[in-house]
Formats: structure tokens, sequence, C-alpha cells
């Protein structure tokens, strides 16, 4: 499986790490982006970026367009935003495809391969949501880091779990990271 994995400067980086591991376990090839703002985030949530991109397998700079990933003709299994900023979101909607994620993306979405989208912003306003519409009547997966409590989680790490789980059931991984759901 070849997935890209785009970080933007939305809080909830710890998403992107804990996806990252997940696939890293898997020995999945992952083609990294973080965003400039994204940088910035993980100063304060995860103090150094190697944690993220040692755990892929390429690293691209967000402005690098001439990227493999930003042609249609270079296949790749799946897309991520991980955490989705709503800059980024807007961005997308409008088809502003000002930097290697947003072009990654917007290949996703003309090509018809799936990209899913993990907003993490609270709360939404109309624009917000009128975006995220847009983006999924073309096909994208609007997966928010909205965690469950059904799996009773103990730790930040079981929330944050639950949601990597989530997005590697969308890519058909088998996974056990999170408690599934069981009748009493």
């Amino acid at each position: 499986m070849n997935l890209v994995i785009a970080v933007t400067g939305a809080s909830g980086i710890i998403y992107a790490k804990s996806l990252l591991e997940a696939l890293k376990q898997h020995e999945i090839n992952t083609h990294l982006i973080i965003s400039e703002a994204a940088e910035k985030v993980v100063k304060h949530e995860l103090e150094d970026i190697k944690q993220l991109e040692n755990l892929a397998t390429i690293v691209y700079p967000p402005n690098d367009l001439e990227a493999p990933i930003a042609s249609g003709s270079y296949q790749v299994d799946a897309m991520i935003i991980i955490p989705a900023s709503m800059k980024t979101i807007g961005a997308l909607a409008s088809g502003y495809t000002h930097n290697l994620i947003t072009r990654a993306a917007d290949v996703q979405l003309k090509e018809r391969r799936k990209l899913i989208i993990v907003p993490r912003e609270t709360p939404l306003h109309t624009i917000h949501l009128e975006n995220l519409t847009k983006l999924s009547q073309v096909g994208a997966l609007i997966l928010p880091a909205m965690p469950g409590f059904y799996h009773r989680p103990a730790t930040i790490e079981d929330l944050v779990n639950l949601i990597t789980g989530k997005i590697m059931d969308q890519l058909g991984i088998p996974n056990q990271v999170y408690n599934r759901w069981k009748q009493s």
C-alpha cells in the first residue's frame, strides 16, 4: 500500500503521529507532507518534528509541487489529511491548490481516489460545514477527530487510537488499535 499523509496546522498532531506509528508497524509506504503551520504546532504538541519524519518512508517539503505525488499519473492508494485545518479544507473546497498538500489532495479527488480528511476544529460555523459538505460531495471521506467513549478509554492514547483505528478500517487495513463495540 502506498499512502500520502498530510499534516496541517490544526491542533491534534498526536493523531498524525499515532497513524504513522500504526502504518509503520504494518510496513506501509508513507509519503509525508508537513505544512509550515503544522511545523509550528509540532513545537507545542510534540517538541520535535523528527518524531513524525522518522515514521515516514518519504518526506516532502510543503511547497514541492514537482514531487511525484503532485501528479495523477503517480499511483497512491489513498491520502489522509490529519489533522486537517479549516484553511486547508477551505482551499480544497474552492480548488485552490497552492501547496503540495492541496495539490496532492486535489489529485486524489480528480482521479477518484480515496481522500480521508480528519478535521480538528471546534466549534464549526456554517462556512466550515459548507466546505466539508462540498468535499464530501466530490468524494472525500470526512472522519472528524471525535473520540467515542463506548470502548471506555482510560488514557489520551486510547482516545487517539480510536481515530487511528477508524482510519485504518477505512483503508481496509486489519487492526486491533482500539476496542471495538461489543454487545453487553
